[in-house]
């Protein structure tokens, strides 16, 4: 079997955050979704189980983080192009999402970032390999 991530978030509103990362460009796998999550795919790799908060407790161990006010992580999504990393934070901005801060450029790499209805952040970048400036000396 392929190694695979699987990221698992605690969502208060399953449709809601189900269409926001559809908007995102994610697809539902219905084979690994009920009433109580949804697969959400974004590569054969890399898949977002979005959790209600109730199944979601019965994997943790600690309380579940307030992500509307507290990061509990960064998630990072790699595109093809500034197009792409633009069109799909307009998608996610469309389907309720929150932009907390305006687009980085580093010269070799832009970003922009967006947060889910829940608060999970994720970084939408787009990095130009033949830019990335060679190693500098001590």
């Amino acid at each position: 079997m392929a190694k695979q991530v699987f990221i698992n978030l605690a969502v208060r509103d399953l449709q809601k955050s189900m269409e926001f990362y559809t908007a995102l460009g994610f697809t539902n796998n219905p084979q690994f979704s009920d009433e109580s999550g949804k697969c959400m795919v974004w590569s054969d790799h890399i898949f977002v189980m979005l959790l209600t908060h109730e199944k979601f407790a019965t994997f943790a161990t600690k309380p579940i983080a307030d992500t509307k006010n507290n990061v509990a992580g960064l998630f990072s999504l790699s595109v093809d192009s500034v197009d792409e990393v633009n069109n799909i934070v307009t998608n996610g901005l469309n389907a309720g999402g929150v932009e907390p801060s305006e687009m980085k450029d580093y010269g070799f790499m832009q970003q922009r970032t967006i947060e889910d209805p829940d608060g999970h952040t994720w970084e939408i970048f787009y990095m130009d390999m033949s830019k990335i400036p060679a190693e500098q000396e001590e």
